[in-house]
């Protein structure tokens, strides 16, 4: 299928930043990677930092599209530049602010402004909206994701495959939701709730930024709408005890290196997707689920931790839908408008059938 646009760049080669590339320059696209220390990848790559518009401004002009992957705070520079120039942008955020005035330029941009393409916020509300769409009335939209260790030791039951500073973030901030019908704010690590999925008990608790855009696209229609992390049990109690008992929420920078440090990255990981969605059908009140987990894959002979391939092969897969036209190529892009089916017949998003039933 032709393309609309053929160059990519692709800022911050970390853990995700480097599949993107990948999966993106496998998949045809003219792709350049940017960082401050590229190494030797299969695509050209050019060294440099965020910090230094000029860098910056010249090496997104030169392409058609940009996709960040780098720490939250640091993509409004990406996008503002972006914006600038009429390019396409597209980033991983759950950051609710950064989001927020991404979504205002979009109003004058020339072309996509796609935040929030990731596993959550991204791929979960695009199987939340999947799942609404079968009802005639909807009552309730709850969404659920987790980032685990297949292999839990010690009480936190968990470690740091993620950004600690994106963790942090949506551990501490107010939570968007739909409660009794009305968009409003929630706290983080509330609601504590229980869920077995394959015989396997989790838990799960209020947390910032998964939801995107959800509660604005439906507002009006649901009595509850949520979105909640999923944890093994005992979790959220202790990270309450280390933030608010402890006080690490006044120094948010430090309580990320204290939490790494105890829980680094291991690579058998596995994320966890539960989204469910109760509403009227034909008549009836009906209930539909869609629960996955997913676990580490190889591609092009290396092997890449399940919260890896999943939040790249997400933002891939609607970087390919845009410059395919099968999804808005100008203004702001709302991750629930993308069909999921379209999303699955994706080059990255064929990633995910293995674990998928047909639809």
């Amino acid at each position: 299928m032709s393309k609309v646009f053929e160059s990519v760049l692709v800022i911050g080669l970390g853990k995700v930043g480097l599949l993107v590339a990948t999966l993106l320059h496998r998949n045809g696209f003219k792709v350049t990677g940017l960082d401050r220390n590229p190494g030797e990848q299969v695509f050209p790559c050019q060294q440099g930092d965020v910090s230094d518009h000029r860098t910056l401004h010249s090496a997104i002009e030169s392409h058609d599209a940009v996709v960040t992957c780098l720490p939250y705070h640091l993509n409004l520079q990406v996008a503002t530049s972006a914006h600038q120039l009429g390019r396409h942008y597209f980033d991983l955020t759950e950051d609710v602010p950064t989001t927020q005035e991404i979504r205002e330029m979009a109003d004058t941009a020339k072309a996509v402004m796609a935040p929030q393409c990731g596993l959550a916020p991204g791929f979960i509300a695009i199987v939340g909206a999947d799942l609404a769409k079968r009802f005639d009335q909807l009552r309730s939209i709850e969404l659920r994701v987790g980032a685990l260790p297949q292999h839990p030791r010690g009480l936190l039951g968990y470690a740091f495959n993620w950004s600690p500073e994106g963790v942090v973030n949506e551990y501490l901030n107010p939570c968007e939701v739909i409660l009794k019908g009305q968009p409003t704010e929630v706290p983080p690590m509330e609601a504590l709730e229980t869920i077995v999925i394959d015989g396997v008990p989790f838990e799960a608790f209020t947390t910032s930024g998964g939801l995107g855009s959800m509660c604005e696209t439906f507002s009006g229609q649901v009595e509850t709408l949520n979105y909640k992390t999923i944890r093994y049990p005992g979790h959220c109690r202790l990270m309450r005890f280390f933030f608010d008992e402890l006080l690490m929420s006044r120094d948010r920078e430090r309580a990320g290196k204290i939490l790494v440090n105890a829980k680094p990255p291991v690579a058998e990981d596995m994320v966890v997707v539960h989204a469910a969605v109760e509403g009227i059908k034909a008549g009836q009140l009906f209930r539909e689920e869609f629960v996955k987990r997913y676990f580490p894959i190889e591609i092009d002979g290396n092997s890449w931790r399940a919260i890896a391939w999943t939040t790249a092969a997400s933002v891939s897969a609607v970087v390919e839908l845009v410059a395919t036209g099968g999804a808005p190529s100008k203004g702001f892009l709302k991750q629930e408008e993308i069909a999921l089916k379209d999303f699955f017949a994706t080059n990255t998003g064929k990633l995910f059938q293995p674990f998928t039933k047909n639809e």
